[in-house]
């Protein structure tokens, strides 16, 4: 058995895919899926603020590709939104404010059902969760796991339309003690306009999530949700497996 450690990466089938927006763009992404078995359930990750070095290899995200498949069954999908560049490449258009990104969340959500990925919730980071309260109300996404969720272009209307969604869809945020810019007790009051919404206030934690404990404890809280057989995870890997 090893430790499972912050550059840890376990097996899992990964390829290189291409998203295709409504207003004619081509999005570099990645879709890691378990090795020997069909995914249980699926994370469609929108990434920090691309102006502030956010992408789909910020860490959170890219730990969740590297280990949630063989941990938990999952399938993860991870791409750059318009303009934003990582080590896959660069995705065609500029960024848009969150306004034009709406077609890139769609076209992530739209590959997650042609490519009949079970179960698709919405993992965003910062940036990505403006994202997904503002344009992922698709019938399609079961959820939303929200982390450090600012608060800044997700409006009151936002936060007021998925509180009368009518299927109650889970809507789950890990508020970090320290965040920059939304701290727990805040979160709660601003939540409260979705009543299904959890806060899940995380101590000595900051916005960026930086420190392996604390990758740890989104992970497992991610994992509790979506694929709750597979709570807690394991922090250590048979490495006879791979």
């Amino acid at each position: 058995m090893g430790e499972i450690r912050a550059g840890t990466v376990l097996p899992a089938r990964r390829e290189d895919i291409t998203l295709h927006t409504a207003d004619g763009l081509e999005l570099v992404g990645e879709l890691a899926l378990p090795e020997d078995r069909p995914p249980v359930a699926t994370l469609v990750c929108l990434h920090p603020l691309p102006t502030a070095e956010g992408m789909m290899d910020s860490h959170v995200q890219r730990k969740a590709s590297y280990r949630l498949p063989a941990l938990a069954g999952l399938a993860v999908l991870r791409f750059n939104t318009r303009g934003t560049t990582s080590a896959r490449g660069t995705s065609q258009g500029e960024f848009g404010e969150g306004e034009t990104e709406r077609y890139d969340v769609a076209a992530a959500i739209e590959y997650a059902e042609y490519h009949d990925l079970p179960h698709p919730w919405l993992l965003g980071w910062s940036f990505g969760t403006e994202l997904a309260l503002t344009w992922g109300r698709d019938p399609g996404v079961e959820g939303l796991l929200l982390l450090s969720p600012p608060l800044h272009r997700a409006s009151d209307a936002d936060l007021d339309a998925w509180g009368a969604d009518p299927d109650g869809r889970p809507v789950v945020a890990l508020v970090p003690e320290f965040d920059d810019y939304l701290r727990p007790a805040e979160a709660r009051e601003r939540f409260k306009r979705i009543p299904q919404a959890e806060v899940v206030a995380v101590d000595g934690a900051k916005h960026l999530w930086v420190g392996e404990p604390y990758v740890r404890i989104v992970l497992n809280e991610i994992v509790k949700r979506v694929a709750p057989d597979a709570y807690p995870l394991p922090t250590e890997w048979d490495i006879s497996d791979g």
